[in-house]
């Protein structure tokens, strides 16, 4: 009698069997992403202002750091911050060495931190110059401050405004973490990796983590919709008449 056999191209059961692993490499990623995406955007905001002020002596110092970060490759920074600083003899003999700088998560953590601070700096620093003149004036005319000005009408404005270019790099930094996987700590990626590696099977480590980057961009993707919904209401409002205006016009001519 001829058996017929079936072809599945994952095992559901190894999965199965293994997805605590997973769980957890989504905690670690989420933790090391989200973590360096706060980190990073504190440390973007005085950096973002010193580069819009041009600051004679911040500026060119913050720019020279954007520009190091931005035009050098996430994996290379990692990589020199976790292999490269235990090779100096004063920093291993120092009180960073031995809880922070010898650990592949701190050291990931600081990697990412100042990758994506890089990146929110210029992109903050576009929004803060790309303030209508005319909020600028107004502030000054009733009688604001420039450090005023910034708190209360500049930079309001800029998050707002900043908003969807930050969804990006909220994205860009979630899939960017998958570089640690590479200094041994156990991301998505990472479980996919041992998974692979245990059981020679790329498809079941590898698709299920791709699933699970996958369901975490659109949980991203909505939460920035909602965000964008609620505080650029006004410009959506403002495309909307514009564009009914558009349409209008032509009709009043015909008439």
């Amino acid at each position: 009698m001829e058996t017929v056999l079936t072809y599945i191209p994952l095992d559901v059961a190894l999965i199965a069997a293994n997805f605590d692993r997973f769980l957890y490499g989504v905690w670690v990623t989420l933790n090391l992403t989200f973590l360096s995406l706060v980190l990073g955007g504190l440390l973007s905001i005085p950096m973002a202002i010193a580069r819009a002020s041009g600051h004679a002596v911040l500026n060119p110092l913050v720019q020279g750091y954007t520009y190091v970060f931005r035009g050098t490759p996430l994996l290379v920074q990692t990589y020199l911050i976790y292999y490269g600083v235990g090779q100096f003899e004063v920093i291993r003999q120092s009180f960073l060495w031995e809880p922070i700088l010898s650990s592949a998560w701190w050291c990931a953590l600081i990697a990412f931190t100042l990758n994506t601070a890089a990146y929110t700096t210029e992109l903050l620093r576009g929004a803060i110059a790309d303030t209508p003149k005319g909020e600028v004036e107004a502030a000054i005319a009733t009688g604001h401050s420039y450090r005023s000005r910034m708190r209360r009408i500049i930079l309001p404005s800029a998050f707002r405004r900043a908003i969807p270019a930050y969804s990006n790099e909220v994205i860009f930094m979630l899939h960017g973490s998958v570089i640690a996987s590479t200094i041994t700590l156990q991301d998505i990626l990472g479980v996919g990796r041992w998974l692979n590696g245990r059981y020679y099977l790329a498809y079941e480590g590898f698709i299920t983590a791709a699933v699970l980057y996958f369901l975490i961009v659109l949980c991203i993707t909505w939460i920035f919709r909602s965000i964008e919904r609620r505080y650029l209401r006004h410009l959506t409002r403002r495309a909307t008449t514009a564009s009914s205006d558009a349409v209008a016009l032509p009709t009043a001519e015909r008439i």
